[in-house]
């Protein structure tokens, strides 16, 4: 591992990763210096926070000369394209760039249990990090989802288990980076504005298992053959999982069972019908996160009562609750046409959906025949509001109904639902266009079915 006292390490980006990471390295001698694009208004109160520790922030854009011969490291945020100018200068002057998660890797006690993919990965992180307390492992959850790596490596221990949702943006930054045990969800056309290509964005997902060793354990999505083409570069052991096929070795479901099954060994964890998550796409988390935990020596029982109380995150697929006969969900956090096929066809027909949000160029073509299947009525908004109602006209979707705000979806939603029907907001876009997260455009929609 590198000795990073007095070495002139450079962050970029704050946020709440570059903030734990500078901590993290000023603590252990570095000489750090922050810099960000942003204005000290429209920052926390991290920025005055690093400089009462000394650590210098520079704001408001990249000076000239911030990056020189005389920077030993540089340490980006993950959304930083390495198209941006301090970045490739950089890497023109060898200097090595890594992300956060690469640096919280070098000073973590616990091995760590990460899980990736295109869809799923909260869900699965978090469902993963239940059952090992349950189980009693004491895990700490962290990575892309609540605290950042760099924020709990100082206390966490080696009897303890790390739990990191890892995006592909944090696993391009890695070198040394090693899980213990590595999940793979799923691969789907993503980030495509960031990656370039398909097959970039997957040698990026991919390095998630290039240190692991004979003794480590890669967890597979054996349904996915772009998933399953890596496992002949993987050294970790395989340990798949399957909806929809028996597995020599892993976890699967047979006659309505989940099964695991490790060393020849059989032992039935649940019921799928007992699994409180509701979809196929979420069944699939639940056997991703029993492969990981029992890879990581949960026992069936915990794995079985957690799988059967576990009811979801906030944001996907999130039952909001229900008004004159109709059920509300809210699935905020689908981003992208996959993540809506996956939350649309979690139900029967008769789904009122509203959906759209910032515009990335996608034709929506993917849903047509699930429109086709499963929906009754659309109510769209945001920049890609037209393209969703043409995909809709396609499929024959009769009702189809474009407005300015959730608020006004939600309200056309109801006028247009009977008894029986399910209202789900399923944007699969992003929602910068009109608001600054999905959470924030998720909460909205809660607020407003309470609210009717």
């Amino acid at each position: 591992m590198m000795d990073f006292r007095g070495k002139n390490i450079l962050v970029l980006g704050l946020a709440r990763s570059g903030a734990a990471v500078a901590r993290l390295l000023h603590t252990q001698g570095a000489r750090v210096t922050v810099n960000d694009m942003k204005e000290r208004e429209s920052l926390g109160p991290e920025v005055e926070e690093l400089e009462e520790r000394g650590i210098p922030v520079i704001l408001g854009g990249h000076p000239e000369g911030i990056v020189s011969p005389a920077v030993d490291l540089i340490v980006k945020n993950p959304g930083i394209p390495y198209t941006a100018t301090p970045v490739k200068k950089a890497l023109q002057l060898g200097i090595p760039v890594v992300t956060e998660v690469e640096i919280a890797y070098l000073y973590c006690k616990a091995p760590i249990l990460g899980i990736t993919g295109s869809n799923g990965k909260t869900t699965t992180t978090t469902l993963t990090g239940k059952i090992l307390e349950e189980a009693g492992l004491k895990p700490v959850v962290a990575g892309n989802i609540g605290r950042a790596l760099s924020e709990i490596v100082s206390t966490v221990r080696s009897d303890q288990w790390v739990v990191a949702e890892l995006s592909s943006f944090q696993l391009m930054g890695t070198l040394e980076f090693r899980p213990r045990i590595a999940v793979l969800l799923n691969l789907y056309e993503a980030h495509l504005d960031y990656h370039g290509t398909l097959e970039a964005y997957r040698q990026a997902k991919s390095r998630l298992f290039i240190n692991q060793k004979e003794d480590d354990i890669a967890v597979l999505n054996a349904d996915q053959p772009l998933v399953m083409e890596l496992a002949s570069s993987i050294r970790a052991r395989i340990f798949p999982f399957s909806r929809t096929k028996r597995l020599h070795e892993g976890v699967f479901v047979q006659d309505g069972v989940i099964i695991a099954r490790k060393d020849g060994q059989e032992r039935e964890i649940c019921n799928v019908s007992e699994v409180a998550l509701p979809g196929e796409h979420n069944l699939e988390n639940a056997l991703a996160a029993t492969a990981a935990s029992f890879a990581a020596g949960a026992c069936e029982q915990a794995i079985r009562t957690v799988l059967m109380r576990f009811r979801g995150v906030e944001h996907r697929l999130e039952y909001v609750g229900a008004k004159d006969g109709v059920k509300y969900y809210n699935d905020s956090k689908a981003t992208n046409s996959q993540a809506a096929l996956r939350a649309i066809t979690s139900f029967p027909e008769r789904v009122i959906l509203i959906a759209g949000g910032l515009d990335r160029g996608d034709d929506f073509h993917l849903l047509i025949p699930v429109f086709q299947k499963h929906v009754k009525a659309i109510v769209t908004l945001g920049q890609s509001a037209d393209k969703l109602l043409l995909a809709a006209e396609k499929a024959g979707v009769s009702k189809r109904i474009k407005v300015s705000r959730i608020e006004e979806a939600v309200q056309v939603a109801k006028s247009l639902a009977e008894p029986g029907d399910t209202v789900l907001l399923s944007p699969a876009c992003a929602s910068w266009d009109m608001y600054k997260s999905f959470e924030e455009r998720g909460r909205i929609f809660k607020q407003a079915v309470h609210t009717m």
